[in-house]
This record gives structure tokens, sequence and C-alpha cells, in this order.
């Protein structure tokens, strides 16, 4: 298992908006061994894309003060 940082575990919840949203459409009682494999990369797609806005949005309010 992954050590996580706080700001990762962050941008892991944001990215839960995203999933959610396409698995809206999808239907939640649809089994994942019935997606396509489009619907698989499109999901896949809006985990990392929301993590990594997360992560950036994050980044641009974090300090630049140097700690010494």
């Amino acid at each position: 298992m992954v050590d996580l940082t706080e700001q990762e575990r962050a941008a892991m919840r944001a990215a839960l908006r995203p999933i959610a949203e396409l698995m809206e459409e999808i239907g939640w009682t649809t089994p994942l061994a019935s997606l396509s494999e489009t619907q698989v990369l499109t999901l896949i797609e809006a985990a990392i894309g929301g993590f990594q806005e997360a992560m950036a949005a994050s980044a641009r309010q974090a300090s630049t003060e140097i700690p010494f």
C-alpha cells in the first residue's frame, strides 16, 4: 500500500465527484464486468483527471515562503 500524504488523500476525495457523475450516467447498479472498455477508460480518466486537478489546486494554494 502506498503511504499517502494528507494532500493526496484530499485529492482522492475530490476525484470522487467526477467519478460519481459518470456512474450516474452509467447506472450505479451496473456490474463492473458489464462496462465497456470505453466506459472503464472514461472512469479511469475521470479519476486521474480529478486527482491531478485537486493536486494542482492544492499546490497553487501552498505557501511559497521558504521556511528558513
